[in-house]
């Protein structure tokens, strides 16, 4: 089959590998119709993590069932499902309190596992999930995205009517625009130095857009609520920089949580610092995407606001690909060559 695989910094090669086969009684072998590229797609292949040498890579996908073993009963050939690409070890300390995202061992497809840039995955039955009706591939293929950002917003304690800012609207941020209206947010900041990602911001919900290149975006959000800040401020650009000016959005008593992932030092000037012990925030860090009973609500209320309309990602994808454009693309990501938001590979359309 055709795929994508990682050798090193840098080295993805589209070529062939083989193709899955029905190992285990629970194995569920799923053509990939649509397979998007994560922020840590883009940081592993910058910089390596963990990986095996030559393992096909990617984990945001959807598709159809072609083949299950014997003992699989939650879903039949020809079901259009999305996958959880998490694997705990359940022997740890974390995962026997249930505490399943905090896993010692935890790991995804793609790392250590054949990932989902291919024409074919497989994954263990518990894994898999039936799509609603209403819910089609391309959509599908950000429900583990979104799992993340939910699982972030269930660990806090937003309440409706809250006002909520979201720092960075990528993927995850504009995911955390809709979530946050779905928690009951009155009102939503999007924050961001990009015009057109402030855009994208509005069409799925943000209420004010807020560009803090100029002006810092503490300033902004203090104009705009009389000097009192955010019930709820989410980090989700991954930047060391608004890793620390995130800290100024919230009210007294308010609450961040951190969903990106700086990948470098941060160095927090004495200000940003100070608003967490003199306004007493409550600081929150948020991984991955699981949850117990595996996976957890996180995707069971994915799939439902995703077949209700509350969650819309077609104005966040950008770009529709083959999968043998894959190479030439994560080089224009890390060398910034063209404007991406959300980038999906579609396998059966390589070109030939």
């Amino acid at each position: 089959m055709k795929s994508l695989n990682l050798y090193d910094e840098q080295d993805i090669r589209f070529e062939e590998s083989p193709e899955p086969v029905i190992e285990k009684a629970d194995d569920v072998i799923i053509q990939v119709k649509a397979v998007g590229i994560c922020g840590s797609d883009i940081s592993r292949y910058k910089k390596l993590g963990p990986y095996v040498e030559g393992m096909t890579f990617g984990h945001e996908f959807a598709g159809e069932v072609i083949e299950v073993g014997p003992e699989v009963d939650n879903v039949t050939l020809g079901d259009r499902v999305t996958g959880c690409p998490t694997f705990y070890c359940g022997e740890c300390d974390p995962c026997q309190k249930g505490e399943l995202a905090r896993c010692e061992n935890l790991t995804v497809i793609g790392a250590r596992h054949p990932g989902a840039y291919a024409e074919y995955v497989k994954l263990p039955a518990a894994h898999v999930l039936p799509l609603p009706v209403n819910v089609d591939y391309d959509t599908a293929a950000l429900v583990e995205p979104s799992s993340v950002v939910a699982h972030g917003f269930y660990r806090t304690s937003i309440q409706p009517g809250a006002e909520v800012a979201v720092m960075g609207c990528g993927s995850i941020g504009l995911l955390a625009v809709q979530w946050a209206k779905i928690f009951g947010a009155k009102k939503v900041y999007a924050i961001d130095i990009d015009d057109s990602k402030l855009e994208v911001a509005r069409e799925v919900g943000a209420d004010v857009l807020i560009n803090s290149l100029n002006t810092p975006a503490h300033e902004q959000i203090h104009e705009y609520t009389n000097g009192l800040g955010v019930d709820l401020a989410v980090e989700s650009a991954g930047s060391p920089v608004t890793s620390a000016q995130i800290l100024a959005l919230p009210k007294k008593g308010g609450e961040v949580v951190f969903m990106g992932i700086p990948y470098a030092d941060i160095n927090i000037e004495r200000y940003y610092f100070e608003r967490i012990v003199r306004n007493e925030l409550r600081i929150l860090g948020s991984w991955n995407a699981i949850s117990a009973p595996f996976p957890g609500t996180e995707w069971d209320s994915t799939l439902h606001y995703m077949g209700t309309g509350q969650i819309n990602v077609k104005p966040m994808i950008s770009h529709r690909l083959s999968l043998d454009e894959g190479p030439e693309t994560f080089d224009h990501l890390i060398n910034q060559r063209d404007a991406y938001v959300k980038v999906l590979f579609y396998p059966e359309k390589v070109r030939v």
